[in-house]
């Protein structure tokens, strides 16, 4: 019902959030391919041995990080941000009151913390007795002051505070690990116009300049599946067109005609970057989806022309006019599949609601992809199957030949 989109809300809530002092504001649309559920798109995670020095590698990469416009809202797991008290204890004064430091120890974990001591059975049930100091003891650090240990040479209770000393302090409330190791993960939202693996790459290429060797990176959410589906789109589309590839091959008995038939996936492929490029959109796992099923897509106009073409010359036409013949004659069937296809992925174009960055991304690469092919398509594939397939036959031609035999033979009567 408005007329903004949520991206635009974001924006506004973001802008209008930045001038309050005093508070952290972090917002995201959620995602329907984020393995938490949601969250930023950007959770670069590194990795090391000791969270001191993850502490150190987090700066460098968030100040650098902050200075990347593409970059917004840049945050970290790993904040100094726990209350902590630090008690040191004055060893040689303790020595020398015949006081141990197992014996402080003890102490404070029995009264600020807990310590089981003993058990009792009421009933023919056992309960723990638990040692602690009330909650009212133990809710500050002033508190540490009333608290006495005995000395073991004099006898005598010596308070704790002649015997500590207290340092407060911030520590990390949270210490995360990310495969065993300790992690530290590193999330940002990304600016109009800037692409997640822009984002990723430049965080890498951060770490690869300023951090050793020895950091470990890794991913989560939205990143760790663009990475992933990333690694494994050369995969999925090298497997695509040999799969395709073979089936053609099977299918017209030769590794030629398949070959002026997959012209058409580059053209194809052109055709959904260009698209992506004229409307604004990142490649991202739906665009790759897209690419991906121009092949099959892009493939179906060769496909007929081909086909047709050897018909053509199956029923004895002269080679040059069978091309001819062929693509005259399929130039209606080309059109209408492809205006057919054109027209169902312009819904998705125009989605709107939730989910449609994914539908639009996907609408744009089917539009633009299948609409530049068909239109190159009923050029190139002429000219280059009069290259490439001018020594070849027809998958009919010997099948052909033999009815040609079989009927001539037939038509000659044996002498008596």
């Amino acid at each position: 019902e408005r007329a903004i989109t949520t991206e635009e809300v974001r924006q506004q809530l973001e802008d209008s959030w930045r001038d309050i002092p005093g508070i952290r504001v972090f917002t995201f649309v959620r995602s329907g391919i984020s393995r938490g559920g949601g969250g930023q798109p950007v959770q670069f995670v590194l990795r090391g041995t000791d969270y001191e020095e993850l502490a150190r590698w987090r700066d460098i990469v968030t100040v650098a990080a902050e200075k990347n416009p593409g970059l917004l809202r840049v945050d970290s797991d790993l904040q100094d941000t726990q209350p902590q008290v630090l008690v040191r204890i004055d060893k040689g004064r303790a020595a020398s009151l015949g006081v141990s430091v197992q014996n402080i120890g003890r102490t404070l974990q029995s009264m600020m913390g807990e310590q089981q001591v003993t058990t009792y059975v009421v009933g023919g049930e056992e309960y723990d007795v638990i040692l602690q100091a009330r909650d009212d003891q133990r809710a500050t650090p002033e508190d540490l002051r009333n608290i006495y240990v005995r000395s073991e040479s004099s006898g005598e209770l010596i308070p704790l505070a002649n015997l500590t000393r207290l340092e407060t302090l911030a520590g990390p409330g949270n210490l995360n690990r990310y495969d065993r190791l300790r992690a530290v993960t590193i999330s940002a939202n990304l600016a109009p116009g800037y692409s997640l693996g822009q984002a990723l790459d430049f965080l890498e290429n951060v770490v690869r300049e300023e951090l050793p060797a020895t950091a470990q990176l890794g991913y989560q959410g939205e990143s760790l599946e663009y990475k992933e589906a990333s690694g494994k789109l050369y995969f999925t589309f090298g497997l695509a067109l040999l799969v395709v590839f073979l089936v053609m091959a099977a299918q017209f008995e030769s590794f030629v005609h398949p070959l002026v038939i997959m012209i058409t996936v580059p053209l194809a492929i052109a055709g959904g970057l260009i698209g992506l490029k004229l409307t604004g959109k990142a490649i991202n796992i739906y665009s790759q989806i897209g690419l991906v099923m121009l092949i099959g897509i892009a493939t179906k106009n060769g496909i007929l022309i081909v086909e047709f073409i050897n018909q053509v010359r199956d029923s004895g036409v002269e080679f040059t006019r069978a091309i001819l013949d062929g693509a005259r004659i399929r130039f209606r069937p080309v059109l209408m599949t492809a205006i057919s296809t054109v027209m169902g992925s312009i819904p998705l174009m125009l989605a709107t609601g939730a989910g449609s960055e994914s539908r639009t991304t996907l609408g744009v690469v089917v539009f633009f992809g299948v609409s530049f092919a068909t239109l190159l398509t009923l050029f190139i594939i002429p000219v280059f199957y009069s290259l490439l397939a001018k020594g070849t036959t027809s998958p009919n031609t010997i099948a052909r030949k033999l009815s040609e035999m079989s009927a001539s033979e037939g038509a000659v009567t044996p002498s008596k």
